[in-house]
């Protein structure tokens, strides 16, 4: 382990450099706080799904979208800080398809600068892969990120993320492209909860949230083994189809 003063002399002479602008960070995240503060922030975002709302927000009862007024999805809320733009897609591609797990930290880092309630929730569950995806891809980077989320989060223990409560039973096709009919039929008894979720308040932990059909998957899954209230963090929530980002 590298002690403070350690740490300092290392960053003296290798300094940390942002991977956007590649300008010295100057602090330990490798992103400065210019480019942080460029990133396309959810801020007007729907109370239960998190989708982008048309036009601003008087009161609560205006932070749900039509769809969610109609047909409430099964999990009860999404924190989503950030708008699925070009910057966050290439950060999180890079993460994910370029095994960037350094980056994982820096995720972490924005999710927590994002959103700044205390957790209501026992656990954190991360949307577990396939054996066989898991295998090819080296990592689940939805693991590394609850990890890193349950380490860092000021009001979580450390032991927050329960790897274990959740597994993927079978193997499902890549969902890119696919409506959100197909995906719901793709993902149809993917998931397995392994033991008894009795009255736990939990967060699945993911790193985007297109449809939110796997969100949904997951939620109805923990919600038959005895949840009593599912949240979803994630990094970034996409726009609906049609609509440009701001």
């Amino acid at each position: 382990m590298v002690n403070k003063q350690g740490q300092r002399l290392i960053d003296a002479l290798f300094p940390q450099r942002c991977i956007l602008c590649q300008f010295p960070s100057r602090r330990s995240q490798a992103m400065c706080r210019d480019c942080e503060a460029e990133l396309l922030a959810n801020g007007n975002g729907c109370h239960r799904c998190a989708l982008p709302l048309a036009g601003p927000v008087t009161d609560e009862q205006d932070r749900l979208c039509a769809k969610c007024l109609q047909a409430p999805p099964p999990f009860d809320r999404v924190i989503a800080p950030f708008l699925y733009d070009e910057i966050v897609s290439w950060l999180i591609h890079r993460w994910k398809f370029q095994r960037e797990q350094r980056l994982t930290s820096l995720l972490a880092h924005l999710w927590l600068a994002g959103n700044t309630h205390a957790p209501q929730v026992d656990k954190l569950v991360p949307v577990p892969l396939h054996w066989r995806r898991r295998w090819w891809r080296g990592f689940n980077q939805s693991e590394l990120l609850c990890r890193e989320l349950a380490r860092r989060h000021p009001a979580l223990p450390d032991t927050a993320c329960d790897r274990q409560l959740l597994a993927r039973s079978r193997p499902t096709a890549p969902q890119s492209g696919m409506n959100l009919r197909q995906r719901a039929v793709n993902l149809e008894g993917a998931f397995t909860v392994r033991r008894p979720c009795d009255n736990l308040r939990l967060a699945v932990v993911d790193d985007v949230l297109t449809t939110g059909a796997t969100a949904g998957a997951v939620a109805s899954s923990l919600r038959a083994a005895g949840a009593a209230h599912v949240e979803i963090w994630c990094l970034a929530r996409t726009p609906p189809p049609g609509r440009s980002q701001p």
